[in-house]
């Protein structure tokens, strides 16, 4: 997921382990860059689980009749 070009930046203070803040410099590592591209993964999975987990009631209700009927309009496939 990649931010779009107008999203707006804040700056914050994070705290870090200081031999990794250190050899991630030495590296050319681009530290906020970075923790943002994992902060925004780790912000979509979480709304993923967060999904299925709020959705996981009808998810196995919808495999159950899938199970018991079988797909709706499966009759017409050609593969």
């Amino acid at each position: 997921m990649r931010p779009s070009p107008n999203v707006t930046k804040k700056a914050t203070n994070i705290t870090l382990s200081s031999d990794v803040l250190s050899e991630a410099k030495a590296l050319g590592i681009n530290i906020s860059q970075t923790c943002d591209q994992f902060l925004r993964e780790l912000v979509r999975k979480e709304r993923e689980r967060r999904w299925q987990q709020d959705n996981a009631a009808f998810i196995d209700a919808y495999n159950q009749v899938v199970e018991d009927e079988g797909l709706p309009l499966d009759e017409w496939r050609s593969f």
